[in-house]
């Protein structure tokens, strides 16, 4: 496969409007799911921001390669955008960037096309293919000069391969690796080999890659270096360098700063690593993310494992109240519905919130105590703060067993997994829970309901109004899944679906006032938008947001301004009127489950926020 193959045409953005980091993420992603090149935008853009947290893909030089493997990919491909005046993406180097390629690759299955993203990754190391990508008039050129520099490198490494090795030479191990290891790995293993040509270096580098480790680096190879490099943002094994000098560092350090790692590694600069896993060394520049950073992260997989749970059931629930108002509650039909949506999915919210929250901490052994730690919250009465708080208490026990085990012999490795964390782990965590976790929070939700049943009317509109305004502020990311988080915690805590109303009602207004600004002001949006603009009909009525992502993608400040007007307005008009969801899922389908009274005064609140919504926008939108 060509890189050509990848880097398609159709999908490039000569000139990107966006003057933001995510701005621009955002138009990128907007392109590649115009042209169907991947199924799910917010899946996606998911992947690559938890890529970004790790450490900015802006790697200097004015390039920025944004990169996410995952399902919500349909074709493989490479999205080039160019911005002429350059923009702030939190690159390496502190330069703005003017060049980006966003690498869309599949998850699992077919990996012939990774080796291809190498041989780009490789490409833009040269100053000047950069510099020609500047300069570039069109398409067609920049689709010249990837063909052109793709020929240099299929060279070059042919070159590579029958260059004769001078045993004279000291020689340095390294391996490489970045968390998707799609774009990364292959840029540091080439500037290792670059530089360590101009220093009269031999280097052996082993890339662990999507599609596998490559080039693998024997036992002869490694007894004759005389250090290594471990230039990785992942867990690589490392117990073969074992009384070797070893320098720990991100990967991005190894495309900045070859020449600084191999000298410091020719100077036997790093500490001597012990196969135990303690490598004890001043020299270890690894990247960590902040503790802010770490924390969304842990619960954001939480809530995103949750969030099957809370739709399936919540649906289920409310046509479960649909069959009691007509058959009674004593109905097979009504128990039925309701055993599997709330006596099932809904008392498994907890759990699983916990025990994925466990999960990425401590990885697979922190899932079963996570869980049993939620369900122990659920049963005291702490609910959702108890199953957050459990979450983050089984994962940091296993954590500590890890710790506390290091130094066990490694014959009996096999009983940590089996016996060790699951057993003490679970104990530890339920001892934490029942006696110390339990009895707080369960006071604090008991405050909680009293102090939301007695809420004043205007504090309510207020708070709905702020969580109203939050479902638009980025459609389905963190801000939106923040509000409807706090809404699913006061649901399940107080059984009070008011707050549910407001992040209901607001979640609905964006796509509902794009559909209708396209459907009054014609004239101001092209054939595409205008029918993208009628699916946006059926997904605001079904509560999901996300279906304006295209739209506030293209033009970010109009739509989002416009739409958290609107979503702010509605969800405050939910609580002036004492709107209550009976279900925290289903859009208009939760309107057959309400009060009628409450069906009345729910739709009026999202057609007065869309209509100003969709007026605003529509106003103020200019003429595509």
């Amino acid at each position: 496969m060509k890189i050509s193959d990848l880097l398609k045409k159709e999908i490039m953005i000569m000139d990107l409007s966006a003057d933001t980091k995510e701005g621009v993420i955002d138009e990128m992603i907007a392109k590649l799911s115009e042209k169907n090149m991947i199924n799910d935008p917010v899946a996606f853009k998911q992947e690559i921001m938890n890529r970004e947290e790790l450490s900015s893909t802006g790697l200097g030089d004015g390039i920025a390669m944004p990169h996410a493997k995952t399902s919500a990919v349909n074709t493989p491909c490479v999205l080039f955008a160019r911005k002429s005046q350059g923009l702030d993406y939190d690159s390496l180097d502190g330069q703005p960037a003017y060049l980006f390629f966003m690498i869309a690759a599949e998850d699992g299955a077919n990996n012939t096309h990774i080796e291809t993203l190498a041989n780009l990754s490789r490409l833009l190391l040269k100053p000047n293919f950069i510099d020609s990508l500047k300069a570039a008039k069109d398409a067609d050129e920049v689709l010249a000069l990837v063909e052109a520099g793709e020929a240099e490198v299929t060279e070059a490494k042919k070159e590579e391969a029958q260059a004769v090795v001078d045993e004279e030479r000291p020689l340095i191990v390294a391996v490489t690796a970045c968390p998707t290891g799609i774009a990364h790995t292959y840029m540091a293993e080439d500037a290792l080999k670059e530089q360590a040509k101009k220093m009269g270096v031999n280097v052996r580098v082993e890339t662990n890659g999507s599609d596998g480790a490559k080039n693998v680096l024997t036992k002869e190879e490694i007894e004759k270096a005389v250090g290594v490099i471990v230039a990785a943002d992942k867990n690589v094994e490392k117990d073969r360098f074992d009384g070797k000098h070893l320098l720990k560092t991100p990967v991005s350090e190894a495309i900045r700063n070859p020449e600084d790692l191999i000298q410091k590694s020719l100077n036997k600069e790093g500490s001597i690593f012990k196969a135990s896993g303690e490598v004890k060394s001043q020299e270890d520049n690894k990247e960590k993310t902040s503790i802010g950073s770490k924390i969304y992260k842990d619960v954001m997989n939480g809530v995103s494992h949750m969030l099957p749970f809370v739709v399936g059931g919540g649906i289920l629930i409310a046509v479960s109240f649909m069959a009691e108002s007509s058959f009674g509650e004593n109905s097979q039909i009504y128990k039925f519905l309701m055993d599997i949506g709330g006596n099932g999915a809904f008392t498994m919210l907890i759990p699983i919130l916990a025990g994925y929250i466990a999960m990425s901490i401590a990885d697979r052994p922190g899932l079963m105590p996570g869980m049993v730690g939620g369900l122990l919250a659920v049963n005291s009465g702490s609910g959702f703060l108890g199953g957050l708080a459990a979450g983050f208490i089984a994962g940091y026990v296993v954590q500590f067993l890890k710790k506390l085990t290091s130094g066990m012999p490694r014959s009996l490795d096999g009983i940590k997994p089996m016996i060790i964390y699951p057993v003490f782990g679970l104990l530890l965590t339920g001892l934490i829970m029942q006696f110390g976790i339990n009895p707080i929070f369960a006071g604090i939700n008991k405050s909680m309901n009293t102090a939301l049943t007695h809420l004043g009317t205007g504090n309510a509109v207020l708070l709905g109004a702020v969580l109203g305004g939050m479902m638009a502020v980025d459609m389905g990311g963190p801000v939106n899944k923040a509000a409807y988080t706090f809404s699913i915690g006061v649901f399940t805590a107080t059984k009070s679906g008011a707050f549910m109303a407001a992040v209901m009602a607001g979640g609905m207004v964006p796509p509902l006032a794009i559909a209708l600004a396209t459907l009054v002001f014609k004239h101001k949006f092209t054939d595409k938008e205008r029918e993208s603009g009628m699916t946006n009909w059926l997904l605001g009525a079904t509560f999901i947001t996300e279906g304006a992502i295209p739209f506030a993608a293209a033009d970010p400040v109009r739509v989002i301004v416009s739409s958290v007007i609107g979503s702010a307005i509605a969800g405050g008009l939910t609580q002036l009127w004492h709107v209550n969801a009976p279900a925290p899922h289903g859009g208009v389908l939760v309107a057959f489950v309400m009060n009628p009274h409450h069906v009345l005064f729910f739709f009026l609140s999202i057609i007065i926020g869309t209509v100003i919504s969709g007026m605003i926008y529509g106003i103020w939108k200019k003429v595509a």
